[in-house]
């Protein structure tokens, strides 16, 4: 559901979470501990979302991203 475009974006970035970055954070941890137990690419897809409801949290409420509580 929603824009493909948009959803594309948000995979590719949890993606570069999962494989590229280097920055230590809750939701990277998170997301490679749910590669072991369900694989990449589905575990890619719920970085994707959780990253989704991050920024339309954000979005609502004006805060700054704060990479250490990125998962709560």
């Amino acid at each position: 559901r929603g824009d493909t475009h948009v959803r594309s974006l948000l995979y590719e970035a949890a993606v570069v979470i999962l494989t590229r970055s280097q920055a230590d954070s809750d939701l990277r941890r998170w997301g490679i501990k749910l590669r072991e137990k369900i694989g990449f690419k589905r575990s890619a897809v719920a970085v994707a979302r959780k990253l989704a409801v991050i920024m339309h949290a954000m979005l609502r409420s004006g805060e700054l991203f704060n990479r250490a509580t990125a998962t709560t």
